[in-house]
């Protein structure tokens, strides 16, 4: 009879669970379905929403990076393709150093990391994973499709040096790499 009523009580609790699951996933489709969560790019996350999207794309790229090794990154002429293709396709997001804003990345929600200040924080590696995969809902594109690993490595090889670099440095590399995009294709 204690055994009946110990299965009684773990069955009522299974609906009672369930119950609350399938609530949970009504209201979900019903608040989705609503229209009343505001997606403009004008509208700030909350600081919860922010805290939580930012924590899985750190703990997503640091496990899917895990395996990747770094080549070596100190070749200047790699350093200088890098930094085409970086002023080719990530200021407008990304900044320079002595920049402070864009007209693209006053529109984006979230902002962009201004990579001069946060590329440190990120290992070769990650910085290639991120590179080359792009981050969903971020409007970080993903270049693993039109640029080959090498290309990818001289992107990483130049975000090495970006923290580090002055305004007067930057342009003194801008100069030295002149119009060519590096692209050797």
């Amino acid at each position: 009879m204690v055994e009946t009523e110990k299965v009684r009580s773990t069955a009522k609790h299974i609906k009672i669970i369930a119950g609350l699951i399938a609530g949970g996933v009504i209201i979900g489709f019903g608040v989705m379905f609503s229209g009343v969560i505001n997606v403009a790019a004008t509208y700030p996350h909350s600081s919860l929403t922010q805290w939580g999207l930012h924590t899985a794309m750190k703990q997503s790229v640091k496990y899917h990076a895990s395996n990747i090794s770094a080549p070596p990154l100190n070749q200047q002429d790699q350093i200088l393709n890098g930094f085409r293709h970086y002023r080719e396709m990530c200021t407008s997001c990304h900044l320079a150093p002595g920049v402070s804003s864009s007209e693209i990345r006053q529109g984006l929600m979230p902002k962009p990391p201004k990579l001069q200040d946060t590329a440190n924080r990120w290992s070769p590696a990650e910085l290639f994973w991120i590179i080359k995969n792009g981050v969903r809902m971020t409007a970080m594109p993903a270049w693993g499709p039109s640029h080959n690993d090498k290309k990818i490595w001289e992107m990483v090889a130049f975000l090495q040096k970006l923290p580090d670099m002055t305004k007067a440095q930057y342009e003194e590399m801008d100069k030295k790499a002149g119009q060519d995009d590096g692209d050797d294709d």
